[in-house]
């Protein structure tokens, strides 16, 4: 019986870090199509790959997974580019890839 419970205990838990990887990489990838789209580039692949995970504490001192990002865009459809992108939970704590051009006034 104690194995059962253990069995149980380890699936819960491995669904639950599968779950926030998922969220966490749909997250990533609204965030990057968005980035890309506000400086419009072409954003490449349609997708975010993972680059890394650790643990870090958040603003409340509680620890959780930092997950960081990696996705390409293009400027002229002939270059590539890659952006990065670093979550802590749903929060966007790093970004680096395309900006939108501001506007100047003469």
């Amino acid at each position: 019986m104690p194995t059962l419970l253990l069995l149980m205990i380890a699936v819960a838990i491995g669904f639950a870090l599968w779950n926030s990887a998922r969220a966490a990489a749909e997250r990533a990838e609204i965030l990057g199509r968005d980035a890309c789209q506000a400086a419009n580039v072409q954003w490449l692949d349609q997708s975010v790959h993972a680059s890394g995970i650790r643990l870090r504490r958040g603003r409340d001192g509680r620890l959780g997974f930092e997950r960081s990002f990696r996705f390409d865009y293009s400027r002229d459809g002939n270059d590539r580019h890659s952006g990065r992108l670093v979550l802590r939970g749903a929060e966007l704590v790093s970004f680096s890839g395309p900006i939108a051009a501001r506007d100047t006034l003469h």
